[in-house]
């Protein structure tokens, strides 16, 4: 062997891996709303979701990223152990398709003697243009999709070229055919080979590229092939089994699930294959293959899998909690709301962020209604209730702060990235809200402990008050849940009307003072009202108008939105005054 041909090798390898890390991370991005409504669409279906994981990895060209977002998916509770079974099976069958690819490197070598026209369907007469198309959208296009299918197209440019300059690499080493020898009399050794290979590289597509380019020796047979195939499906789920750690009992599973899918199809299908060999002795295991011979024995491996195993498949949910066993904690474990892995495909994390954002939302939400209440009947347990939503607020936007951040950085689309915007200004918004429910419990009770009582038309005012924050509140978090700008419209004009009772209950308590109807006492804690009331208005019309500017307008600018509705909007104007009817003192 010569070390200049070993170092070609290694030039070819490491430009394999490099173009099929960029097309895959361009693919994710790329597809990021689609993959977005495909993912939400997971159903208990084993069919749907078979498809489902079959899809989503020929579109990103990993099964091992599939996997790492389906570990991340059980892990986060947004789906089930058993509804991962079919999109890891899917996700299995997905991968065969760059095989196929990378096998175009092998077409016209055989074929040319016979049809000359055949050298124009090799990549070296059309990877070129694809190369000058692709730096040619990279260069000109600032971004969107057009840069991202730019990239795309140069990252399969280099990922081809890595397979030319590996296969030219390998049929100038010395001595690769005795060492391929070994594997044909030990298949259990070409498994273990397969393995290890897969396990180093961290990719079943890339180890499969290595070998399809070393079939360019002409000593590879099907003999030596099969069983390193099959170690490959099997190392290809270290990636998998990596992401699992530190994720609960669920995503360990799903990781699990994985590998036992493979190594039952490889002791299945290897078994069978040596025992009919056997028997009746196939011919063709000495024959020599090439690019396509390996893409086939690849894809007929993962088929024969998922037909054998597919009628099973709850047993490989059962033999995965077997293998990892509840205990008597695990009723109270908490789900991880927020889950890393899923970052790998930011597009999805991006819509898992909205989701949690959303329960975060109805937690605040639910804190200021149960506040309200303790105005009718002081109940200690709800005060209780109050604080301890209140501090979940808290955890949320903590959480949901530091994720939302993490996710920015792993390049997003222009939607995304004005989602993530958005859910970075409302998750303030909403842990403030949760932060008046508090404080309005606190006025509650020092009324209830200094034995305070409103007068009648003080409580009549207040709970005219309390309708419309009610109103505002229950407005918003519809707005936000549904991303409806007609909705949040709506917003702006009852947080007027809410200003606007809050300073006609002042007037009204300054009389009712004069009349000695009330006391300066009753005063203080009316004034810490209204103003909490009033903030949570504030925070409601912060949120509507994030909706309307990020949906409308793909901006933020909140000052100049509210002068444009207060001055001149005939829709704003118009319901101002029906709030104002509704709520009228």
């Amino acid at each position: 062997m010569e070390i200049l041909d070993i170092l070609k090798l290694v030039l070819g390898l490491a430009l394999f891996l490099y173009g099929m890390d960029v097309m895959g991370d361009s693919l994710k991005k790329s597809a990021g709303s689609s993959l977005k409504s495909t993912l939400g669409k997971m159903t208990s279906n084993p069919i749907s979701g078979f498809l489902l994981g079959l899809i989503v990895t020929c579109v990103i060209q990993s099964s091992s990223a599939t996997t790492v977002m389906v570990v991340g998916f059980v892990n986060s509770g947004t789906m089930t152990l058993l509804q991962a079974v079919g999109v890891i099976m899917g996700a299995n069958v997905g991968t065969a398709i760059t095989a196929w690819l990378t096998a175009l490197a092998g077409v016209g070598q055989d074929g040319a003697e016979v049809v000359d026209a055949l050298k124009w369907l090799k990549p070296d007469a059309w990877m070129p243009v694809l190369a000058l198309i692709g730096i040619c959208l990279i260069m000109f296009v600032k971004r969107g999709r057009k840069k991202d299918i730019g990239v795309i197209l140069l990252g399969f440019a280099v990922l081809m070229t890595g397979m030319d300059v590996m296969s030219d690499a390998v049929s100038g080493l010395e001595g690769v055919d005795k060492i391929l020898l070994m594997f044909d009399n030990n298949p259990l050794l070409g498994v273990l080979a397969g393995l290890i290979l897969t396990a180093i590289v961290q990719s079943s597509s890339a180890s499969v590229g290595i070998l399809q380019s070393l079939t360019t020796t002409g000593v590879i047979t099907y003999g030596m092939a099969i069983p390193i195939v099959m170690g490959q499906n099997i190392g290809t789920c270290v990636t998998a089994l990596l992401s699992s750690i530190g994720a609960n009992k669920n995503g360990r599973r799903a990781a699990l699930v994985h590998l036992y899918f493979n190594i039952i199809g490889v002791v299945i299908w290897l078994s069978l294959f040596y025992l009919f060999d056997w028997i009746i002795g196939f011919p063709f295991v000495s024959r020599i293959t090439n690019m396509w011979d390996i893409a086939i024995i690849h894809t007929v491996f993962k088929i024969l899998s998922v037909l054998a195993i597919s009628p099973f498949y709850k047993l490989l949910e059962k033999l995965a909690c077997i293998t990892i066993p509840d205990s008597k904690e695990d009723a109270e474990e908490s789900v991880n709301l927020l889950d890393e892995r899923l970052m790998e495909t930011p597009a999805v994390a991006v819509a898992r962020a909205t989701e949690v954002t959303a329960v975060m939302a109805d937690i605040s939400c639910r804190a200021l209604y149960s506040s309200l209440t303790l105005f009718d009947s002081f109940d200690p347990k709800v005060a209780e209730e109050v604080r301890t939503l209140e501090d979940k607020a808290d955890m949320y936007e903590d959480a949901l702060g530091s994720y939302l951040v993490k996710v920015s950085q792993n390049g997003l689309d222009a939607r995304d990235s004005k989602q993530v915007t958005k859910l970075l200004h409302m998750i303030g918004d909403f842990e403030r809200i949760s932060d008046h429910a508090v404080n309005i419990l606190e006025s509650a009770e020092e009324m209830k402990e200094k034995k305070l009582e409103f007068s009648k038309e003080a409580q009549r005012e207040l709970g005219i008050l309390r309708a419309a924050v009610k109103d505002i509140l229950e407005l918003t978090e519809r707005a936000f849940k549904e991303n409806n700008v007609e909705l949040a419209a709506e917003i702006e004009p009852l947080e007027q009307v809410v200003d606007d009772l809050r300073d006609q209950i002042k007037r009204n308590h300054i009389l009712r003072l004069q009349k000695s109807e009330c006391t300066i006492e009753h005063g203080f804690v009316l004034a810490d009202l209204l103003n909490n009331f009033e903030r949570v208005s504030d925070h409601c019309s912060n949120v509507g108008g994030c909706v309307i500017e990020i949906s409308s307008y793909d901006a933020l600018d909140m000052h100049k939105y509210l002068a444009s509705v207060r001055h001149g909007s005939e829709a704003y104007d118009e319901q101002y005054k029906e709030y104002s009817k509704k709520y009228s003192i």
